[in-house]
């Protein structure tokens, strides 16, 4: 699925050195990672291991910062070698400026509020990918984990002052407990959207186990330190996913940015108010979300929507919260959004809007992971009145949308649904989650096909790649093998 030929002989050579370092009592175990291993496969370095199934990578890493990190890096290089191909020809094409120019906006920006920690496991991410053959640094990890502010929040604004963003409709999710579902226990599930040629990378299941806090088992992404796509559990029991924001354009470069506080909410709450309590901690407004948060222990469920100068938090332990990005939250939706298609069920977040409600309650009562399944495969499309998977509906299909209704955006835009993940309150409290590559319906995509068929996408030849059917995947933090 990844380009990877050019590091062959160079993760090669590594594998070489890593192997006589072995013999020589430095306890690394590897077996042999010569570009993407076979499904199946399990490949291993220091503690930390990985192997592929159904369009996902899993990664288990563990220990001090720099060496998890270096178990990340020299595990995932292959996949860190296709990011860095990718991001480096898309910031270009869709910004103007060269990634060393957020590059190095990122070391400015974030060095300096970011907890040791967390820089030195992203300096062992880069060194982990460095012995793997893999030119990359520390600030372009750095930079890529902050790669939705720098160019979706911070870069905007330094150019308009102020500025709303009407296309962040990325993902729908639901969690609900009590009466709603089908045994008390909490169901959450969520599909990420996002444009196929970034999306795509974002196939990683993530085990983390550090030395100090919790255990974090997570969707995530090649070099990320948090999730990005913000499927979690916890061994303290919190389970978490989100919906961005949209028409949203508050941000704050002087305060710290989401992803370090979202890994450190995860890696040290106790409890949700814990978690609300880190993330509001020098909030800087990047990345605002509507986040739909339980505890597997309690039963409890929250939506905490954060913007820069308004925050919420609603909970019930009888209900359930849905996103789809749009906020709740008058304050939000009025003083720091625009345009939100909060009541315009011709836009992907009115719609959801509507058609999440709908299934709430046509569900209520029977709800759990199977159902969470369906949910989030739904096509059915509330503007139209009949089944048409579009932009409209809870699995979003913008390729398949000629935005007739919504001249605003641009018809068959290669974005959407690129997966689907849910779990129950039973499966938090094991560490393990339901996940589908691809998107949650099954429906496969052909790039080929599509670029043939719309060759106003040509410059993404080469950089889309084909998501071919994949079934529904249980994982389990701390498996060695797949099933």
């Amino acid at each position: 699925m990844r380009v990877r030929k050019p590091f062959y002989g160079l993760l090669v050579l590594s594998l070489l050195v890593g192997t006589l370092l072995s013999l020589i009592g430095c306890g690394c175990n590897l077996t042999g990672l010569t570009g993407q291993p076979a499904d199946g496969e399990i490949t291993r370095y220091g503690n930390g291991y990985r192997f592929d199934q159904n369009g996902w990578v899993y990664l288990h890493i563990e220990g001090d910062p720099h060496e998890r990190g270096v178990q990340h890096g020299y595990l995932m290089a292959p996949e860190l070698a296709e990011v860095l191909r990718t991001v480096k020809y898309l910031t270009y094409w869709e910004t103007g400026k060269d990634w060393e120019f957020f590059v190095t906006a990122a070391e400015t920006q974030f060095t300096d509020r970011i907890d040791p920690e967390y820089i030195d496991e992203i300096k062992g991410i880069a060194d982990g990918a460095q012995t793997a053959g893999v030119d990359i640094v520390w600030q372009e990890v750095l930079a890529w984990c902050g790669y939705e502010e720098l160019t979706g929040y911070w870069w905007p604004n330094e150019l308009a002052g102020k500025y709303a963003q009407p296309d962040d409709d990325h993902c729908s999710a639901f969690i609900a407990t009590g009466s709603a579902t089908k045994d008390g226990r909490i169901v959450m599930a969520h599909n990420s959207w996002n444009t196929f040629a970034f999306g795509q990378l974002y196939n990683v299941i993530l085990d983390i186990e550090p030395t100090q806090g919790h255990r974090m088992f997570m969707q995530a992404v090649p070099g990320f330190i948090d999730s990005g796509t913000d499927f979690f559990i916890t061994d303290a029991g919190i389970m978490g996913t989100e919906t961005t924001i949209g028409g949203y354009s508050e941000y704050d470069p002087n305060e710290d940015p989401e992803f370090y506080r979202v890994r450190k909410a995860m890696q040290y709450a106790d409890t949700l108010d814990d978690w609300v309590r880190l993330m509001q901690k020098r909030n800087n407004g990047g990345y605002a979300n509507s986040w739909l948060l339980g505890n597997a222990n309690t039963g409890e469920i929250m939506r905490f929507e954060q913007g820069l100068q308004y925050q919420s938090v609603e909970k019930t332990q009888d209900g359930y919260f849905i996103g789809y990005n749009a906020p709740t939250d008058p304050r939000i939706r009025n003083l720091e959004c625009s345009n939100t298609g909060y009541d315009d069920v011709r836009t992907p977040m009115g719609a959801r809007r509507v058609r999440l409600t709908q299934l709430m309650q046509e569900y209520h009562g029977k709800l759990d992971v199977a159902a969470g399944q369906k949910i989030l495969a739904d096509h059915y499309d509330v503007y139209l009145q009949k089944e048409n998977p579009c932009s409209r509906t809870v699995e979003g299909h913008y390729e398949l949308d000629a935005f007739e209704y919504w001249p605003a955006r641009i018809p068959y835009a290669p974005q959407g649904a690129v997966d689907g993940k849910v779990m129950d309150s039973d499966l938090a409290r094991q560490m393990s989650f339901w996940g589908r590559w691809g998107n949650s319906s099954g429906m496969p995509f052909d790039a080929k096909a599509f670029l043939e068929k719309h060759i106003q996408w040509s410059h993404l030849d080469g950089y889309l790649k084909d998501r071919p059917s994949q079934p529904w995947t249980l994982f389990n933090a701390g498996e060695r093998q797949p099933k």
